[in-house]
């Protein structure tokens, strides 16, 4: 009996189509900056070939994003497609603190709101 080949894609194509970066560019980007991590190791190489059963840790803004991989897809569909390519293993966010200062709806605050909302926030710091 032979095995069957194990079905592989470049990373930064998986990315783009499993919808977690825009564009195959920025994916690459990100995947040269050093932004991910493929089962463990730290990979820089927007060719590296993943596939079925590979773990993903992705940093993304304050999250961080640990991602199995079930398929490699076969094109760039819609959200709901693209959500069947891994399972999120990563822990669920926190609920953010009510009273945490946030801007005020309605717009772009004037330069006097940004100074208040800013003491706020270092206050907050302290």
């Amino acid at each position: 009996m032979t095995d069957a080949p194990r079905q592989t894609i470049r990373l930064d194509r998986w990315l783009w189509f499993a919808r977690l970066c825009k564009t195959r560019s920025l994916a690459a980007r990100e995947i040269a900056d050093g932004r991910l991590r493929l089962n463990g190791t730290r990979t820089t190489k927007p060719a590296q070939a993943v596939g079925p059963g590979d773990t993903l840790t992705y940093a993304r803004g304050a999250r961080v994003l640990v991602l199995r991989i079930l398929a490699t897809g076969q094109r760039r569909g819609p959200a709901p497609e693209a959500q069947m390519l891994y399972s999120d293993l990563s822990e669920p966010e926190a609920p953010r603190d009510p009273g945490a200062p946030r801007p005020e709806p309605g717009g772009r605050p004037s330069g006097k709101e940004r100074r208040r909302l800013a003491q706020t926030r270092r206050q907050h710091l302290d």
